[in-house]
């Protein structure tokens, strides 16, 4: 039988998170907390396959990916743990290993959103991008697609752009100026991306969507702004193609 998927980040930030709390207790399949762990694994809204779905993040597998951590914690653990850490546990212990404050918001963030059952909902019909597949967001795939699930709120954005149309008569991209009516005509009318502007280090679950955080974006800026969306605002986009 094909073996499980290798542990998503998501995954490993909401175990790194336990490993690293105070009142964590014993490291076994006994423990209550390693067993809410395990349930909470299995039910998150991410695109992983399952060939082996009894043994995918059971109690046994969870509790190996935190004696796994034992091994790499040189400072807090004096015995030897277990030899079965990946490249990526490697990474995002040494990430947070001093940000434990970051690493607990972030955790209890994914909690909040996938213990939500229509905010998960929403999430699953998220597609995948190349962020997602690559795994590379720094605060998760789960938060990320949140972030998008947040600016396709329909009556939010329909808003947005009509009281874009209101006071400006177009809609233009925020970015580079790119009109889609001016460009392709009637089937380009109201035609706009919308991207929320909130940075993904403080999308949370309860957050609500006003206008301000939207900027309404072209397709080829709204991807470079999702492609470096750690960081990259809008102004800091439209910044760069000016000096170009």
């Amino acid at each position: 039988m094909k073996s499980n998927p290798k542990w998503h980040r998501d995954e490993i930030i909401l175990a790194l998170d336990l490993y690293f709390s105070p009142d964590r207790g014993s490291v076994d399949s006994k423990n209550p907390k390693i067993i809410a762990l395990s349930d909470l694994l299995r039910s998150l809204p991410l695109d992983l396959e399952r060939p082996d779905p009894i043994k995918f993040r059971n109690v046994n597998g969870v509790a190996r990916k935190l004696a796994n951590f034992m091994s790499l914690d040189k400072k807090n653990y004096a015995g030897k743990g277990l030899k079965g850490a990946s490249k990526l546990d490697k990474i995002l212990f040494e990430e947070f290993i001093d940000k434990k404050v970051q690493l607990r918001k972030l955790a209890a963030e994914i909690t909040k959103a996938v213990t939500d059952p229509l905010i998960k909902k929403e999430i699953f019909q998220i597609e995948e991008d190349e962020q997602t597949v690559q795994d590379s967001v720094e605060e998760g795939s789960i938060l990320y697609k949140l972030h998008k699930v947040r600016e396709r709120v329909p009556a939010i954005v329909k808003l947005k752009k009509e009281d874009t149309l209101k006071k400006k008569g177009k809609l233009l991209c925020e970015v580079c100026g790119f009109d889609f009516y001016i460009s392709y005509g009637d089937i380009g009318k109201g035609f706009i991306e919308c991207h929320h502007r909130t940075p993904l280090s403080s999308i949370t679950a309860s957050t609500k969507t006003s206008l301000n955080d939207l900027a309404l974006v072209c397709s080829n800026c709204h991807r470079m702004l999702h492609k470096d969306i750690n960081t990259l605002s809008v102004e800091g986009l439209r910044e760069r193609m000016m000096r170009r």
